[in-house]
């Protein structure tokens, strides 16, 4: 009997064995220390410098369209071509509009004859006063539906209203286009302003000004950079990307590798002391972030010089060495730098130079 009981307590023995060990390895794996490197933290206050990025354009855009609708018979410039003040760049078949016109004329020259007609009646008085001034308001009328008409023939077709550049052709010949659709994008490139409009998100919206300082880049100028200040910003937030937007302009002339709807980004220098929504903002080195996805990311902070925590963040922007966080660091004191990838929640750490 004796023996079975030790046969049936040898597997409970083994069990609460193998738990020790599992235990002790994993009191081991805790216990493990971390050799990385920190970095004390040093706030800046105000809103500092924000990136943000964008597309060139003009400050006057225009879309060009035809007065009435119809069938597009001729476009005669192409996109990017140069056009000057009052250069024809399109025309609808005329042949419906112009028998409107005819038919506008015609009805006015019998409006006309009536009235002169009656008029002679009523020097004869055969015609009285309220038939010569009845007859005078169709005549009237009609030569207001005259002029309507021959307005509408002027406007089927589309000149250049300044001169610079067509940036888009947003229809063709044999096109049937209704009143108002836009044909022709066009800009001034020759006489206004160039832009840089970036989108911002509501933080740092709130904390750029109007007339603060900001240099512009693209990726094909070789690191040049171009100065310009902030000469708007949008009161209301683009339905298409969810932001809203700010105005660079650029100083100066037009930047010769600069085109209509490149890509660019600006480092906008915020002014101390101008809004009172300034915040505590950080710098922090790109290898202390970890799984960054758009706006946010996460740090290991340094607790007692001993163990550390992941703390989610929120980025601002980024410089060209350091990506600036907005928040998620109030209370931290420092951060880890390297070492990082194999850290977890309160990993015991030896911070080393």
């Amino acid at each position: 009997m004796k023996y079975y009981k030790t046969l049936l307590a040898l597997p409970l023995l083994l069990w609460l064995a193998s738990c020790t060990q599992n235990k002790a390895a994993t009191q081991k794996a805790t216990d493990v220390v971390i050799p990385v490197k920190v970095l004390l933290l040093a706030p800046q206050k105000g809103p500092g410098t924000i990136q943000a990025s964008g597309q060139f354009t003009t400050e006057d855009e225009v879309y060009l369209s035809f007065k009435t609708g119809g069938v597009i018979e001729r476009i005669y410039v192409n996109e990017g071509d140069a056009i000057h003040t009052g250069q024809l760049l399109a025309v609808l078949k005329l042949t419906e509009i112009d028998a409107q016109v005819q038919q506008a004329n015609l009805a006015y020259e019998k409006a006309a004859r009536d009235h002169e007609r009656t008029a002679n009646l009523y020097k004869d008085s055969v015609a009285t006063l309220e038939q010569l001034q009845n007859s005078k308001t169709m005549a009237d009328v009609a030569k207001q539906q005259l002029d309507a008409a021959k307005f509408n023939r002027n406007y089927s077709e589309i000149r250049a209203t300044r001169d610079g550049y067509l940036l888009r052709k947003m229809a063709n010949e044999g096109q049937l286009v209704g009143s108002g659709t836009p044909v022709f994008q066009a800009n001034g490139a020759n006489s206004s302003s160039w832009l840089l409009r970036v989108n911002v998100s509501d933080k740092q919206w709130a904390a750029i000004n109007i007339n603060d300082k900001a240099t512009a880049s693209t990726d094909v100028g070789n690191g040049k950079m171009y100065e310009g200040v902030i000469i708007h910003k949008s009161q209301g937030v683009d339905p298409a990307s969810g932001m809203l937007t700010v105005d660079v302009q650029l100083n100066g002339k037009k930047p010769e590798d600069i085109a209509y709807g490149m890509f660019g980004k600006a480092t906008i220098n915020c002014e101390q002391g101008k809004t009172s929504n300034a915040t505590t903002t950080w710098s922090v080195p790109y290898q202390a972030l970890l799984d960054a996805d758009g706006s946010m990311g996460y740090l290991f902070v340094v607790n007692d010089n001993n163990t550390v925590s992941k703390v989610k963040v929120t980025i601002q922007g980024m410089d060209k060495d350091y990506v600036i966080i907005s928040d998620g660091l109030q209370q931290a004191k420092a951060i880890v730098t390297s070492g990082n990838a194999y850290l977890t929640d309160n990993s015991i750490i030896r911070i080393i130079q």
